[in-house]
């Protein structure tokens, strides 16, 4: 029987039982790295141009929002003085 990914299904009665034997923690580690390998592999890598594109959308878009926080800032605190001051 196999589930809608293509594995294979475990048969009733789940893996959480205590008849199986769990591998130990060097085999978990091993299997955690080649899985992560493996994703790894599967990852669309964006080009250098695309980087560099992306890295400077961001760094404009921070700048805005700093911008942006600061004329509040800056505004709200002229307000206060002017109410309060």
């Amino acid at each position: 029987m196999t589930d809608v990914r293509g594995a294979t299904a475990l048969p009733d009665g789940g893996g959480s039982g205590s008849s199986g034997s769990r591998p130990g923690p060097l085999a978990r580690l091993s299997l955690f790295y080649r899985q992560v390998v493996a994703e790894l592999r599967k990852v669309i890598w964006p080009t250098r141009k695309e980087l560099i594109t992306y890295t400077t959308v961001v760094i404009v878009f921070v700048l805005v929002v700093i911008a942006y926080v600061s004329v509040l800032d800056l505004g709200f605190g002229r307000l206060s003085l002017w109410v309060f001051g």
